[in-house]
């Protein structure tokens, strides 16, 4: 029997890999996310120092479909890392670049002197005239209106008032009484003692002028307007709730608390006019 020698042949083949449908490399045994012990010199990282090659260990086996080519690798870390900085300060000057306004500059100090003053003055006067008439209309808002000054004081001929008789006139929207006295009538009104009535005033301090008399026709009580020449006095009387008036206008008798009101007047003795307000 011819003695068979089986001959056995070494070869260094180059390792394989199978490539995906896609073309990418399948490597399964390959572990990306392995990290290595630290060796002590990574200034505290967990892994191993990036300056450092990463180690490869594989080896090729023969397996029914054929070559197997297996390669394991120590990746280093790469998700620690150290961060540089770069110097960006700009470097320190001795003192600020200030532009140059030489050629810009008067020759001499006074020579614009003249002109300054000038435009401060207008400037001034300008102001002080807008402020002037800006005061001037406000207050010319918050004045009286023209019906209210012609409202504000009424006018009355003296010698239209016979003596003994009453003129009721409208200021301010208010009846006034005018009451041109007899001699009796002020008589009347001075004798009796009227230091005892509900409102003591003597007749002396409710008239300028004896013979004349003006009031407000306004009753003290509740407003009404009293009637002339009537009551238990002969002065007025208020048929509301029978207030009773002597001839001086004070409250003699009724509700009536206070006398009838005297107005601002004045007699105007060049024109002979009595004006009220």
């Amino acid at each position: 029997m011819a003695t068979i020698q089986a001959a056995k042949k070494y070869a260094t083949l180059p390792p394989t890999v199978r490539a995906r449908a896609s073309g990418v490399p399948s490597a399964p045994s390959l572990n990306l996310a392995a990290r290595a012990l630290s060796s002590g010199h990574g200034h505290g990282e967990a892994g191993s120092r990036s300056d450092r090659p990463a180690k490869f260990a594989g080896g090729v086996k023969l397996t029914s479909s054929g070559l197997l080519n297996k390669s394991y690798a120590t990746v280093p870390a790469t998700g620690l890392f150290q961060q540089r900085l770069i110097h960006t300060s700009v470097p320190a000057r001795d003192a600020p670049q200030v532009p140059d306004f030489t050629p810009y500059m008067a020759p001499n100090e006074n020579s614009n002197r003249a002109l300054s003053y000038l435009m401060i003055g207008s400037m001034g006067v300008l102001t002080a005239s807008a402020a002037q008439s800006t005061v001037s209309e406000f207050l010319r808002t918050m004045s009286a209106s023209a019906d209210v000054l012609a409202l504000a004081k009424v006018e009355i001929e003296l010698a239209s008032i016979p003596e003994g008789k009453n003129v009721v006139i409208k200021w301010r929207g208010k009846p006034v009484f005018i009451r041109h006295r007899t001699q009796d009538e002020i008589t009347e009104a001075r004798s009796v003692d009227w230091k005892h009535f509900r409102d003591p005033q003597s007749d002396e301090d409710r008239v300028k002028k004896p013979e004349w008399l003006v009031m407000l026709g306004v009753c003290t009580h509740l407003g009404c307007v009293p009637i002339g020449e009537a009551g238990d006095y002969g002065g007025w009387f208020c048929p509301c709730h029978g207030s009773h008036y002597d001839i001086s206008g004070r409250a003699r008798k009724g509700p009536a608390p206070l006398n009838l009101e005297i107005p601002a007047y004045e007699f105007n003795e060049a024109e002979g006019k009595l004006v009220v307000g």
